[in-house]
Parts: C-alpha cells; structure tokens; sequence
C-alpha cells in the first residue's frame, strides 16, 4: 500500500476536482458561543454537505482518479456510516456499484443514508475493525476495488479542503480543533495549517472509550486497545492506523479526551446557541473546547463541526437535556 503523505499542493489538485461537485462549506463565526467560551469562535459547518459530513471530499477525489478502474471493478469499502456515505456518494455520481461492510449497532439513519445512495450494505462484526477486514476479504475474493477507510492517502488530499477552506476564509487563526476518529480529518488540518504557519496549533479530539490513538500519540507507537465504546460511532476506532500516524505524531499540537457525556452536552449547546444538528463525532471538536476553553482564551478558534447524520432517538434526548452554560 502507497502511505505517501499528501502535501499542500496535493491538496489544491483534490480541490480543482471537488469544487465541480460540492458546495463551500461556511465558517461561521458565533458571537454566542463566543462569550460562552471566551475565545473567538468559529463553526466550520461540514454538516452541511450532501451527506451530512467531511467524509464526501475524500470520495469524491478518490473515486475521479480512480474512475476507470471504479467503473470497471466496482468498490468495496468498511465503515460505520459518513466514510461509506462518500464511498456511495461519489460513486453514484459516475455509476460505479458500491458495495459498504458495516458494524453490527450502526445508527438507522446512517444505513438508511447509503441504501437510498444505492450501495449493497453487508453487516459484519461489532467494530470498525473487523468489518474492515471482511471488507478486504471480499475485495481479495471477488476482484473489487478495495478503499481503505484510513490508509488512503487520496481521501486525505480530498478531506484536507475544508482545511484550505479554513486557512482562506480565517488567515489569522490561531487553533483548530478537529476530531479524531480513523485521523483523515486531523491529518488535513496538519497538512495544510502547518504548511502555511507552524505557529498554527492544531488540536485532536478522541472519545475516552476509543482512544487508541491518543494511547499511540502518547507511547510514540502504533496501539490497540482491541474495543470502543463510546456513543460516537464515528470515532469508534479500536486501533491507531499507519498514515495518520506518520502524520500526526510529530506535528499536532495535542489530543483531548472526551466522554460521551460531554459530547451530548455539546451537541445539546450547538443546537440551542446556532440550532445546529450535530451528530457524536460531529460534536467532539465542541466538546474539547468547552472543555479546555480557559486555555483558549482570546484567541481565534476554529471548532470543526464534522457531521449531522445524528439519530432521532438520541436527538430527542439531546432536546431534552437541561441547558447547563446559562
């Protein structure tokens, strides 16, 4: 497998392709949370995307250069949710049939997502991890196009857009905050903010319960902590990936454990103060900054908000929480 860390100007080749198929996401700045959190801060609203999430730049770029290929083979691809939905997305687009293993547990509306997309769905195992492998195994056996979920370096140069969006429309930034769930996203905003400023800092969230990376990150080596639990089913990774990895570990800033808790707390501020729905993962890059907001303060903060495929079920519960900042 190619593990060539993208660059900047791979970053502005994705570009020249996406924005024939996508929208600009906006950067909002939020004068609410803002006094809330006492730090500029800005939503970058990925959520707004034909799927609902920051996943759909990484497919679109992937399966264009890989058209011929797609088209010929088809694709098979693991994932609990917004990966699969950029997989089905870009692939309806040309007319390539997509084939999507995902985790028993996925929520309802993500799998409703890629069946109206026109993707086979096949339902293998109870994370990430082992859909990923029966995934390959099919790929190996039937001959179709395989896309890695994390050691993609095509996905990455695609994602990193919303980055490029962030530097352009927010020059003087001082901090991003991205989640971390496989590392694309992350990896991006380390691309492109530390090509333009080193002085950028770029900051990681993970879910306590799936924090495999961050235990990478920390040990300075690849670990697995072999389970995830964590109602962000985005970030449920059970292992720390390659790509992200040689990426990542020298260059971001820090990574910040949240719990599901405070992930749904954030959700639950995001919707009352902006009226934005937010899926878990969507949420984490909020959390953190509540989180840490006293270290933050007075500076130019970008708050990725990542993806809105969020379920009614837990949605009502978010509705229902007490509104505890006020």
């Amino acid at each position: 497998m190619n593990l060539q860390i993208p660059k900047l100007r791979d970053v502005y080749k994705a570009r020249k392709i996406i924005s024939k198929h996508l929208p600009r996401t906006p950067l909002i700045y939020s004068r609410k949370l803002s006094k809330i959190l006492s730090f500029e801060a800005y939503l970058k609203l990925e959520n707004t995307l034909p799927t609902k999430a920051f996943k759909v730049r990484g497919g679109i770029y992937y399966v264009n250069i890989k058209k011929e290929e797609a088209l010929n083979r088809g694709l098979i691809t693991a994932s609990t949710g917004n990966h699969g939905q950029s997989i089905a997305y870009a692939g309806q687009l040309i007319g390539a049939d997509v084939t999507i293993v995902m985790p028993h547990g996925v929520p309802k509306v993500k799998i409703e997502a890629l069946r109206s997309l026109g993707a086979k769905i096949i339902f293998h195992g109870k994370v990430y991890e082992e859909a990923r492998e029966y995934a390959e195994k099919i790929s190996e056996e039937k001959g179709i196009l395989y896309v890695h979920g994390v050691n993609e370096p095509l996905l990455y140069a695609g994602v990193a857009t919303m980055h490029l969006e962030n530097i352009e429309d927010l020059p003087r930034v001082d901090v991003i905050i991205n989640p971390i769930g496989g590392g694309s996203g992350c990896s991006g905003a380390v691309i492109v903010a530390k090509s333009v400023d080193p002085k950028i800092r770029v900051i990681g969230v993970q879910a306590e319960g799936a924090k495999s990376f961050y235990l990478s990150w920390k040990k300075g080596k690849l670990t697995s902590t072999g389970h995830a639990d964590t109602i962000a089913e985005g970030l449920a990774t059970s292992k720390a990936y390659e790509l992200p990895f040689m990426i990542l570990k020298d260059k971001i800033d820090d990574i910040i454990l949240v719990t599901d808790e405070e992930i749904k707390r954030a959700m639950k501020i995001l919707l009352e103060v902006e009226g934005q729905v937010v899926e878990p993962a969507g949420a984490a890059a909020m959390a953190a900054a509540y989180k840490i907001r006293n270290r933050l303060k007075g500076e130019r903060v970008i708050i990725m908000i990542t993806g809105g495929n969020v379920s009614s079920k837990l949605l009502r519960e978010v509705i229902n929480m007490k509104a505890w900042w006020e």
